[in-house]
């Protein structure tokens, strides 16, 4: 049963940890106006694929994951 509630609370941290970033990310400016950031309007139609933010965010997210694979080694 501990083992649960381990998971349980891990769980709660990542969603905490994920709500605050979308909280901050949502105040940036500069996010989603990127270089390689694909925005095409057309009569009644918007298209907007954000190829630079999420090479951005991936790469974010990849140099967390390592620094943590690292610290848990």
């Amino acid at each position: 049963m501990s083992e649960l509630g381990r998971v349980l609370i891990g769980i709660g941290i990542v969603l905490i940890v994920i709500g605050v970033a979308f909280l901050v990310l949502g105040r940036l400016p500069w996010l989603g106006r990127l270089p390689g950031d694909i925005l095409i309007e057309r009569d009644d139609v918007r298209v907007f694929i954000p190829l630079g933010t999420m090479l951005l965010i991936s790469l974010l997210l990849t140099l967390i994951a390592n620094l943590l694979a690292r610290l848990w080694r």
